[in-house]
């Protein structure tokens, strides 16, 4: 490489983004995932072997993902192949597979490494398996989502699955720090320092992300030099950031953490957690209602007679967020999350119905007794339907010692009132029913 080209190169290295000029270029550098790296650590050991197998690399935005996949194709001898599920198609892929075959006919491996490969649907992932089967490409696909539901099971079978963690705040610290002292690809000949309140800020805004916060001090480093300062002040990165970058995708796996640790915060009677991750969801941009249709199932689920009125609350918060809209319509909806996570709960007539549900499954369309069967013709009066049916008005307390359930389900019970709430007064009804149908065993 002559001078000319060497001053060229480093012209268009600086030219791009600060988190794409600070990726590593070797396990030795890499910050993080020390589960996996590392003496006698998979990927360390794999890529000392230069045995490099199809992996699948799950984990969090700016985990590494790439990275990893670039270093263990380089450290393997292998010609890495970039494929994004969002850009590429079948045409693009059927062409790095005619060069693949020639490469390996020639000895050489190629890594295809598949970008979001979550985002490829069932069919078009068929596509990978004859190749990684018989060895033309060594498959590395990098995905956000759970790959037990995102990738299908022949895939998932040739592939080993290793799960990347998010990156804690003392290693988001180290790839700032680098980044700023780094003269060669960082901004280090610059001369900025950064105030540590302003780092500390930026490590807890990055949530484990570390592009979000390269991107974050590039920016930051503009703002600083801009108004002729010599330090990456709190105010530079407030700027930078605008605003917390939350950790949030509607269709992604984290949308379900979310909304899972609402529902348990609501059954653990938690009003205070419960409101975070409503106002966590609706802050990142998750629909209110959506939040609101949740609410309304588990008044019935988890409160259900214990507190009827729970179900009328949530189901008054959806219409009222409805007709207001945001932002005031949070205010309802924090009201019906307040009452539902502080009211007594009972789940059984949630039970009730999985029981009912289950003996309808396994046994069928039982008969329905010929007491309560509808008598509208005379065939049907002479065939016994509607004989001997006890009308409930005619008797004292309205209650009748009558079977209504199957012959075979006579003796069965599905509903059990719990002793919480309101439900203890249905307990005692019920009782106090039983007794009356059944005098003799009171």
């Amino acid at each position: 490489m002559d001078l000319f080209q060497s001053a060229q190169s480093r012209e268009q290295r600086a030219a791009q983004p600060l988190a794409e000029r600070m990726r590593p270029t070797s396990l030795d550098n890499f910050v993080g995932q020390k589960h996996l790296l590392g003496p006698g650590r998979i990927l360390t050991e794999m890529a000392g072997s230069g045995q490099l197998r199809s992996l699948i690399l799950w984990g969090p935005p700016g985990s590494g993902k790439t990275t990893l996949a670039q270093i263990l194709a380089r450290k393997t001898g292998a010609l890495c192949v970039h494929f994004s599920a969002i850009a590429s198609g079948v045409k693009d892929l059927k062409k790095i597979i005619e060069e693949a075959e020639q490469l390996h006919r020639l000895g050489k491996s190629t890594v295809l490494f598949v970008d979001e490969i979550h985002h490829f649907n069932k069919s078009q992932q068929d596509n990978f398996l004859p190749y990684v089967e018989r060895g033309t490409i060594i498959l590395i696909g990098a995905t956000t989502e759970n790959p037990s539901f995102e990738v299908i099971s022949p895939l998932l079978s040739r592939c080993q699955v290793l799960v990347l963690e998010t990156l804690s705040p003392e290693e988001i610290g180290t790839i700032i720090d680098r980044a700023l002292q780094d003269r060669e690809r960082g901004l280090g000949t610059i001369g900025l320092g950064i105030s540590p309140e302003g780092r500390n800020f930026l490590i807890q805004q990055a949530q484990g992300d570390c592009r979000i916060a390269l991107n974050a001090l590039e920016t930051a480093v503009t703002l600083a030099r801009n108004a002729k300062k010599k330090e990456i002040g709190l105010k530079h990165l407030q700027e930078a950031l605008q605003r917390k970058p939350l950790l949030y995708d509607k269709s992604g796996e984290e949308h379900y953490n979310v909304i899972s640790a609402f529902i348990k915060s609501l059954r653990g009677s938690d009003p205070d957690a419960a409101l975070y991750w409503m106002l966590r969801m609706i802050e990142a941009g998750e629909d209110p209602l959506f939040i609101a249709r949740r609410m309304v199932i588990f008044a019935a689920e988890d409160i259900g007679n214990a507190d009827p009125r729970a179900l009328q609350i949530a189901v008054a918060a959806k219409d009222a967020f409805r007709f207001i809209g945001l932002p005031e319509g949070k205010i309802p909806l924090a009201q019906a999350v307040t009452y539902l996570a502080t009211a007594p709960k009972s789940n059984a007539s949630y039970k009730a119905m999985l029981a009912a549900a289950q003996d309808v499954e396994e046994k069928g369309a039982l008969p329905v007794p010929l007491h309560l069967r509808n008598a509208p013709t005379r065939l049907m009066k002479t065939l016994d339907y509607g004989k001997d049916y006890k009308y409930a008005h005619d008797f004292a307390d309205n209650v009748v010692d009558q079977k209504h359930l199957p012959d075979e389900l006579n003796q069965q019970r599905y509903y059990l009132p719990s002793d919480s709430g309101y439900e203890k007064q249905i307990k005692e009804r019920l009782n106090f029913w039983q007794q009356k149908k059944n005098p003799a065993k009171s």
